[in-house]
């Protein structure tokens, strides 16, 4: 029973929910950039460069045949185009990422820059002025 307890206690800490929260919204954000990147991006680029699709960008190393028993093999390929749309969804990723960041760091810096209140000078020090301004006034 202790290690039920021990690990009930492990993932009901602080950090191990938060990543979690992290994790669920980062895979939600990461099928929202996919669909951007597919849907939105792509398209237009595709247009630009003739009508191509991306993601039917390939490099045959062997085409497809038919074996000695009449199956058909299929070809061997390499899938540049689907590569191309992760590359460009990684970039968008890792920039929105470093956006986020940025807006943190620079919400943390305003908050560090914030100037402290003045101290109040040390009790010692007002009355040695106060004495001061008394020896003055006597003369």
């Amino acid at each position: 029973m202790g290690m039920i307890k021990e690990f009930k206690e492990f993932a009901m800490r602080g950090n191990v929910m938060d990543m979690a929260v992290g994790i669920v919204i980062g895979a939600a954000f990461g099928g929202i950039v996919k669909s951007f990147v597919a849907d939105v991006i792509m398209p237009p680029i595709g247009i630009l460069t003739g009508g191509v699709d991306f993601s039917d960008i390939v490099v045959t190393l062997k085409e497809a045949t038919v074996n000695a028993e009449g199956k058909a093999v299929e070809a061997v390929t390499m899938n540049v185009g689907v590569f191309a749309n992760t590359v460009i969804n990684f970039v968008i990723i890792a920039f929105a990422i470093f956006m986020v960041i940025k807006v943190m760091n620079n919400m943390k810096k305003k908050e560090e820059e914030k100037p402290a209140e003045p101290k109040a000078p040390p009790k010692e020090e007002v009355l040695l002025e106060e004495i001061r301004d008394i020896l003055k006034a006597k003369g």
